[in-house]
Protein backbone atom coordinates (compact mmCIF):
# COMPACT_ATOMS: atom_id res chain seq x y z
CA UNK A 1 0.00 0.00 0.00
CA UNK A 2 1.19 3.50 -0.81
CA UNK A 3 2.12 5.58 2.28
CA UNK A 4 -0.14 8.34 0.96
CA UNK A 5 -3.38 6.36 0.84
CA UNK A 6 -6.19 7.08 3.27
CA UNK A 7 -5.96 3.50 4.54
CA UNK A 8 -2.24 3.73 5.29
CA UNK A 9 -2.61 7.11 6.98
CA UNK A 10 -5.43 5.76 9.13
CA UNK A 11 -3.52 2.64 10.16
CA UNK A 12 -0.54 4.81 11.11
CA UNK A 13 -2.76 7.01 13.30
CA UNK A 14 -4.11 4.14 15.41
CA UNK A 15 -2.52 3.75 18.84
CA UNK A 16 -3.59 1.62 21.82
CA UNK A 17 -6.09 3.01 24.29
CA UNK A 18 -4.62 4.84 27.30
CA UNK A 19 -3.64 2.28 29.94
CA UNK A 20 -2.93 4.95 32.57
CA UNK A 21 -6.44 6.36 32.19
CA UNK A 22 -7.82 2.82 32.42
CA UNK A 23 -6.04 2.36 35.74
CA UNK A 24 -7.37 5.70 36.99
CA UNK A 25 -10.91 4.68 36.07
CA UNK A 26 -10.44 1.29 37.73
CA UNK A 27 -9.23 2.95 40.90
CA UNK A 28 -12.35 5.11 41.06
CA UNK A 29 -14.67 2.21 40.27
CA UNK A 30 -13.05 0.17 43.02
CA UNK A 31 -14.05 2.89 45.50
CA UNK A 32 -17.70 3.27 44.46
CA UNK A 33 -20.22 3.04 47.28
CA UNK A 34 -21.34 -0.44 46.21
CA UNK A 35 -20.02 -3.94 46.87
CA UNK A 36 -16.79 -4.43 44.95
CA UNK A 37 -17.46 -5.16 41.27
CA UNK A 38 -21.20 -5.31 41.85
CA UNK A 39 -22.07 -3.71 38.51
CA UNK A 40 -20.08 -6.30 36.63
CA UNK A 41 -19.57 -5.77 32.92
CA UNK A 42 -20.84 -2.19 33.06
CA UNK A 43 -17.71 -1.39 35.05
CA UNK A 44 -15.54 -3.02 32.38
CA UNK A 45 -17.16 -0.85 29.71
CA UNK A 46 -16.66 2.23 31.90
CA UNK A 47 -12.94 1.45 32.05
CA UNK A 48 -12.86 0.94 28.29
CA UNK A 49 -14.52 4.29 27.65
CA UNK A 50 -12.11 6.15 29.89
CA UNK A 51 -9.14 4.52 28.17
CA UNK A 52 -10.54 5.14 24.68
CA UNK A 53 -11.45 8.78 25.21
CA UNK A 54 -8.53 9.64 27.51
CA UNK A 55 -10.86 11.23 30.07
CA UNK A 56 -12.63 10.30 33.29
CA UNK A 57 -15.77 12.01 32.02
CA UNK A 58 -16.41 10.40 28.63
CA UNK A 59 -19.41 11.49 26.60
CA UNK A 60 -21.40 9.15 24.37
CA UNK A 61 -24.40 11.41 23.86
CA UNK A 62 -23.89 11.92 20.11
CA UNK A 63 -24.49 8.50 18.58
CA UNK A 64 -24.12 7.55 14.93
CA UNK A 65 -25.11 4.24 13.33
CA UNK A 66 -23.70 3.50 9.87
CA UNK A 67 -25.41 0.74 7.88
CA UNK A 68 -23.19 -0.51 5.06
CA UNK A 69 -25.03 -2.16 2.17
CA UNK A 70 -23.65 -4.51 -0.48
CA UNK A 71 -24.54 -7.57 -2.52
CA UNK A 72 -22.78 -10.88 -3.07
CA UNK A 73 -22.26 -12.93 -6.20
CA UNK A 74 -22.19 -16.12 -4.16
CA UNK A 75 -25.99 -15.86 -3.76
CA UNK A 76 -26.11 -17.56 -7.18
CA UNK A 77 -24.82 -20.72 -5.47
CA UNK A 78 -28.00 -21.05 -3.40
CA UNK A 79 -26.62 -19.95 -0.03
CA UNK A 80 -29.52 -17.65 0.88
CA UNK A 81 -33.25 -18.09 1.40
CA UNK A 82 -34.07 -14.65 0.00
CA UNK A 83 -33.50 -13.13 -3.46
CA UNK A 84 -30.89 -10.43 -3.97
CA UNK A 85 -33.58 -7.85 -4.81
CA UNK A 86 -34.38 -7.64 -1.09
CA UNK A 87 -31.19 -5.61 -0.52
CA UNK A 88 -32.55 -2.69 -2.57
CA UNK A 89 -35.98 -3.03 -0.97
CA UNK A 90 -34.48 -2.88 2.51
CA UNK A 91 -32.33 0.14 1.70
CA UNK A 92 -35.50 1.89 0.58
CA UNK A 93 -37.16 0.84 3.84
CA UNK A 94 -34.27 2.31 5.86
CA UNK A 95 -34.65 5.62 4.06
CA UNK A 96 -38.41 5.60 4.63
CA UNK A 97 -37.74 5.21 8.36
CA UNK A 98 -39.77 2.01 8.71
CA UNK A 99 -37.15 -0.67 9.37
CA UNK A 100 -36.12 -2.24 12.67
CA UNK A 101 -32.91 -0.24 12.81
CA UNK A 102 -34.86 2.99 12.35
CA UNK A 103 -37.04 2.23 15.36
CA UNK A 104 -34.10 1.25 17.56
CA UNK A 105 -31.95 4.17 16.39
CA UNK A 106 -34.74 6.53 17.39
CA UNK A 107 -34.99 4.80 20.76
CA UNK A 108 -31.35 5.62 21.55
CA UNK A 109 -31.42 9.01 19.77
CA UNK A 110 -28.82 7.96 17.19
CA UNK A 111 -28.39 9.31 13.69
CA UNK A 112 -28.59 6.77 10.87
CA UNK A 113 -26.43 6.82 7.75
CA UNK A 114 -26.88 4.24 4.99
CA UNK A 115 -23.97 3.61 2.62
CA UNK A 116 -24.23 1.92 -0.76
CA UNK A 117 -20.84 0.21 -0.77
CA UNK A 118 -21.79 -2.30 -3.46
CA UNK A 119 -25.51 -2.91 -3.93
CA UNK A 120 -26.23 -4.81 -7.15
CA UNK A 121 -29.54 -3.07 -7.78
CA UNK A 122 -30.12 0.45 -9.06
CA UNK A 123 -30.43 3.01 -6.27
CA UNK A 124 -30.27 6.08 -8.50
CA UNK A 125 -33.69 7.35 -7.45
CA UNK A 126 -32.66 7.13 -3.78
CA UNK A 127 -29.31 8.92 -3.93
CA UNK A 128 -30.98 12.30 -3.44
CA UNK A 129 -31.84 11.22 0.11
CA UNK A 130 -29.49 12.89 2.60
CA UNK A 131 -29.12 9.71 4.67
CA UNK A 132 -27.84 7.62 1.72
CA UNK A 133 -24.24 7.76 0.55
CA UNK A 134 -23.37 6.56 -2.93
CA UNK A 135 -19.97 4.92 -2.53
CA UNK A 136 -20.61 1.89 -4.74
CA UNK A 137 -17.35 0.02 -5.35
CA UNK A 138 -19.10 -2.27 -7.85
CA UNK A 139 -22.62 -3.70 -8.27
CA UNK A 140 -22.00 -6.62 -5.93
CA UNK A 141 -18.97 -8.83 -5.46
CA UNK A 142 -18.04 -11.67 -7.79
CA UNK A 143 -19.14 -15.20 -6.90
CA UNK A 144 -16.25 -16.26 -4.67
CA UNK A 145 -17.17 -19.92 -5.10
CA UNK A 146 -15.61 -19.47 -8.55
CA UNK A 147 -12.71 -17.14 -7.72
CA UNK A 148 -11.88 -14.01 -5.69
CA UNK A 149 -14.78 -11.87 -4.51
CA UNK A 150 -13.02 -8.67 -5.55
CA UNK A 151 -9.68 -7.23 -6.60
CA UNK A 152 -7.15 -6.08 -4.02
CA UNK A 153 -7.72 -2.50 -5.21
CA UNK A 154 -11.44 -2.88 -4.58
CA UNK A 155 -10.73 -4.27 -1.11
CA UNK A 156 -8.71 -1.15 -0.28
CA UNK A 157 -11.45 1.00 -1.80
CA UNK A 158 -14.22 -0.41 0.37
CA UNK A 159 -12.05 -0.09 3.48
CA UNK A 160 -11.52 3.55 2.61
CA UNK A 161 -15.27 4.03 2.14
CA UNK A 162 -15.73 3.12 5.81
CA UNK A 163 -12.88 5.37 6.91
CA UNK A 164 -14.39 8.23 4.92
CA UNK A 165 -17.74 7.73 6.68
CA UNK A 166 -16.07 7.73 10.11
CA UNK A 167 -14.15 10.90 9.30
CA UNK A 168 -17.18 12.69 7.90
CA UNK A 169 -19.34 11.91 10.93
CA UNK A 170 -16.57 12.57 13.48
CA UNK A 171 -17.36 16.21 14.19
CA UNK A 172 -20.87 15.35 15.42
CA UNK A 173 -20.23 11.85 16.81
CA UNK A 174 -19.04 10.59 20.19
CA UNK A 175 -19.70 6.91 19.53
CA UNK A 176 -20.26 4.87 16.37
CA UNK A 177 -22.19 1.67 15.77
CA UNK A 178 -21.87 -0.68 12.82
CA UNK A 179 -24.72 -2.10 10.75
CA UNK A 180 -25.12 -4.08 7.55
CA UNK A 181 -27.49 -4.97 4.76
CA UNK A 182 -26.80 -7.49 2.04
CA UNK A 183 -28.58 -10.70 1.11
CA UNK A 184 -26.19 -13.64 1.43
CA UNK A 185 -23.68 -11.83 3.62
CA UNK A 186 -23.49 -14.48 6.33
CA UNK A 187 -21.61 -16.59 3.75
CA UNK A 188 -18.59 -14.28 3.35
CA UNK A 189 -18.74 -13.59 7.09
CA UNK A 190 -18.49 -17.29 7.90
CA UNK A 191 -15.64 -17.68 5.41
CA UNK A 192 -13.77 -14.74 6.97
CA UNK A 193 -14.26 -16.18 10.46
CA UNK A 194 -13.02 -19.62 9.38
CA UNK A 195 -9.90 -18.02 7.86
CA UNK A 196 -9.00 -15.55 10.60
CA UNK A 197 -10.05 -17.63 13.60
CA UNK A 198 -8.59 -20.88 12.28
CA UNK A 199 -11.76 -22.93 12.62
CA UNK A 200 -13.58 -25.36 10.36
CA UNK A 201 -16.05 -23.76 7.96
CA UNK A 202 -18.85 -26.02 9.16
CA UNK A 203 -18.33 -24.75 12.71
CA UNK A 204 -18.46 -21.13 11.59
CA UNK A 205 -21.53 -21.44 9.35
CA UNK A 206 -25.13 -20.99 10.47
CA UNK A 207 -28.58 -20.84 8.96
CA UNK A 208 -28.52 -17.12 8.14
CA UNK A 209 -32.07 -16.02 7.34
CA UNK A 210 -33.48 -19.48 8.16
CA UNK A 211 -32.07 -22.20 5.92
CA UNK A 212 -33.33 -25.75 6.40
CA UNK A 213 -30.91 -28.63 6.92
CA UNK A 214 -30.50 -29.40 3.23
CA UNK A 215 -29.82 -25.78 2.32
CA UNK A 216 -27.43 -25.37 5.26
CA UNK A 217 -25.44 -28.42 4.12
CA UNK A 218 -25.26 -26.93 0.62
CA UNK A 219 -24.07 -23.61 2.05
CA UNK A 220 -21.31 -25.34 4.01
CA UNK A 221 -20.22 -27.34 0.95
CA UNK A 222 -20.17 -24.22 -1.24
CA UNK A 223 -18.07 -22.30 1.29
CA UNK A 224 -15.70 -25.21 1.85
CA UNK A 225 -15.09 -25.43 -1.88
CA UNK A 226 -14.72 -21.63 -2.13
CA UNK A 227 -11.98 -21.62 0.50
CA UNK A 228 -10.18 -24.44 -1.29
CA UNK A 229 -10.31 -22.53 -4.58
CA UNK A 230 -9.24 -19.15 -3.20
CA UNK A 231 -6.71 -20.19 -0.52
CA UNK A 232 -6.87 -16.89 1.43
CA UNK A 233 -3.80 -16.07 3.52
CA UNK A 234 -4.84 -16.24 7.17
CA UNK A 235 -2.35 -13.63 8.42
CA UNK A 236 -3.32 -11.08 5.77
CA UNK A 237 -6.72 -9.52 6.40
CA UNK A 238 -6.61 -7.66 3.10
CA UNK A 239 -6.10 -10.93 1.22
CA UNK A 240 -8.98 -12.56 3.11
CA UNK A 241 -11.25 -9.61 2.31
CA UNK A 242 -10.20 -9.74 -1.33
CA UNK A 243 -10.84 -13.43 -1.80
CA UNK A 244 -13.92 -14.19 0.31
CA UNK A 245 -15.22 -10.86 1.61
CA UNK A 246 -17.90 -8.33 0.79
CA UNK A 247 -17.89 -4.63 0.01
CA UNK A 248 -20.09 -3.80 3.00
CA UNK A 249 -17.90 -5.95 5.27
CA UNK A 250 -14.83 -4.03 4.10
CA UNK A 251 -16.65 -0.75 4.70
CA UNK A 252 -17.53 -1.87 8.24
CA UNK A 253 -13.87 -2.72 8.84
CA UNK A 254 -12.94 0.73 7.56
CA UNK A 255 -15.43 2.42 9.88
CA UNK A 256 -13.87 0.58 12.83
CA UNK A 257 -10.36 1.60 11.76
CA UNK A 258 -11.52 5.19 11.30
CA UNK A 259 -13.11 5.27 14.75
CA UNK A 260 -9.93 3.90 16.31
CA UNK A 261 -7.77 6.49 14.56
CA UNK A 262 -10.12 9.18 15.90
CA UNK A 263 -9.98 7.66 19.42
CA UNK A 264 -13.72 7.11 19.52
CA UNK A 265 -15.56 3.95 20.63
CA UNK A 266 -17.44 1.81 18.12
CA UNK A 267 -20.16 -0.69 19.05
CA UNK A 268 -19.99 -3.83 16.92
CA UNK A 269 -23.23 -5.47 15.81
CA UNK A 270 -23.73 -9.09 14.69
CA UNK A 271 -21.80 -11.68 12.72
CA UNK A 272 -21.35 -9.53 9.59
CA UNK A 273 -20.06 -6.57 11.59
CA UNK A 274 -17.83 -8.84 13.65
CA UNK A 275 -16.37 -10.32 10.47
CA UNK A 276 -15.52 -6.73 9.56
CA UNK A 277 -14.00 -6.30 13.02
CA UNK A 278 -11.77 -9.32 12.38
CA UNK A 279 -10.54 -7.75 9.14
CA UNK A 280 -9.87 -4.47 10.97
CA UNK A 281 -8.02 -6.23 13.80
CA UNK A 282 -5.90 -8.15 11.30
CA UNK A 283 -4.81 -4.85 9.76
CA UNK A 284 -4.39 -3.07 13.12
CA UNK A 285 -4.38 -5.16 16.30
CA UNK A 286 -4.57 -1.96 18.40
CA UNK A 287 -7.99 -1.12 16.97
CA UNK A 288 -9.49 -3.85 19.17
CA UNK A 289 -9.16 -1.45 22.09
CA UNK A 290 -11.86 0.76 20.55
CA UNK A 291 -14.42 -1.99 19.96
CA UNK A 292 -17.38 -2.71 22.21
CA UNK A 293 -19.23 -5.94 21.41
CA UNK A 294 -22.91 -5.08 21.33
CA UNK A 295 -24.36 -8.58 21.43
CA UNK A 296 -23.91 -12.22 20.49
CA UNK A 297 -26.26 -13.52 17.81
CA UNK A 298 -27.51 -17.06 17.23
CA UNK A 299 -25.06 -17.52 14.34
CA UNK A 300 -22.41 -19.99 15.64
CA UNK A 301 -19.55 -18.15 13.97
CA UNK A 302 -20.34 -14.97 15.84
CA UNK A 303 -19.28 -16.30 19.24
CA UNK A 304 -16.13 -17.78 17.69
CA UNK A 305 -15.24 -14.37 16.28
CA UNK A 306 -15.96 -12.55 19.54
CA UNK A 307 -13.78 -15.01 21.46
CA UNK A 308 -10.99 -14.48 18.93
CA UNK A 309 -11.24 -10.72 19.45
CA UNK A 310 -11.39 -11.27 23.25
CA UNK A 311 -14.66 -9.34 23.42
CA UNK A 312 -17.51 -10.11 25.81
CA UNK A 313 -20.91 -9.19 24.33
CA UNK A 314 -23.13 -6.86 26.33
CA UNK A 315 -26.33 -8.64 25.26
CA UNK A 316 -27.41 -12.14 24.29
CA UNK A 317 -30.99 -11.83 23.09
CA UNK A 318 -30.98 -14.51 20.34
CA UNK A 319 -30.93 -11.79 17.69
CA UNK A 320 -30.21 -12.64 14.07
CA UNK A 321 -31.34 -9.59 12.12
CA UNK A 322 -28.28 -7.45 11.53
CA UNK A 323 -28.85 -3.87 10.34
CA UNK A 324 -27.10 -2.63 13.51
CA UNK A 325 -30.04 -3.54 15.73
CA UNK A 326 -28.00 -5.32 18.41
CA UNK A 327 -25.47 -2.49 18.49
CA UNK A 328 -28.26 0.07 18.86
CA UNK A 329 -29.75 -1.83 21.79
CA UNK A 330 -26.33 -2.04 23.44
CA UNK A 331 -25.90 1.72 23.25
CA UNK A 332 -28.33 1.94 26.16
CA UNK A 333 -25.85 -0.02 28.26
CA UNK A 334 -22.94 2.13 27.10
CA UNK A 335 -24.89 5.14 28.39
CA UNK A 336 -25.31 3.27 31.67
CA UNK A 337 -21.57 2.58 31.88
CA UNK A 338 -20.84 6.31 31.60
CA UNK A 339 -23.33 6.97 34.40
CA UNK A 340 -21.59 4.38 36.57
CA UNK A 341 -18.23 6.09 36.10
CA UNK A 342 -19.38 9.69 36.42
CA UNK A 343 -22.48 9.76 38.66
CA UNK A 344 -22.06 7.16 41.41
CA UNK A 345 -20.33 8.49 44.53
CA UNK A 346 -17.36 6.78 46.11
CA UNK A 347 -17.51 5.70 49.77
CA UNK A 348 -15.53 8.80 50.71
CA UNK A 349 -17.71 11.17 48.69
CA UNK A 350 -20.89 9.69 50.13
CA UNK A 351 -19.47 9.48 53.68
CA UNK A 352 -20.41 5.81 53.88
CA UNK A 353 -18.41 3.42 56.03
CA UNK A 354 -16.80 0.63 54.08
CA UNK A 355 -17.15 -2.99 55.07
CA UNK A 356 -14.43 -4.37 57.31
CA UNK A 357 -12.40 -6.59 55.03
CA UNK A 358 -10.30 -8.09 57.84
CA UNK A 359 -10.52 -11.87 57.72
CA UNK A 360 -11.49 -13.37 61.08
CA UNK A 361 -10.12 -16.84 61.79
CA UNK A 362 -11.18 -19.19 64.61
CA UNK A 363 -7.75 -18.68 66.21
CA UNK A 364 -8.08 -14.88 66.20
CA UNK A 365 -11.54 -15.16 67.76
CA UNK A 366 -10.11 -17.36 70.54
CA UNK A 367 -7.29 -14.86 71.17
CA UNK A 368 -9.79 -12.01 71.32
CA UNK A 369 -11.77 -13.68 74.10
CA UNK A 370 -8.87 -14.91 76.20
Amino acid sequence: MSPNTLLTQTLTAITPADSAMRQQARARLDQLAIPHGALGQLMDVAEDLAAITRTMTPSVKRKAIAVMAGDHGIVAAGVSKFPQAVTVEMVRNFLNGNASINALARQVDASLTVVDAGVAGDLTELYQHNALWNRKVAPGTADFSQGPAMSRAQAIQCLEVGIEVANYLAETTDIYATGDMGIGNTSPSSAIIACLCGCDIATATGRGTGLDDEALNNKIAVLDNALAINQPTADDGLDVLTKVGGFEIGAIAGLILGAAALRKPVVIDGIISTAGALIAASLSPACRDYMIAGHCSVEPGHRIALNHLDKAPLLDLRLRLGEGTGAALAMNLVDAAVAVLTEIATFEEAAISQADTTITTPQSQENATS
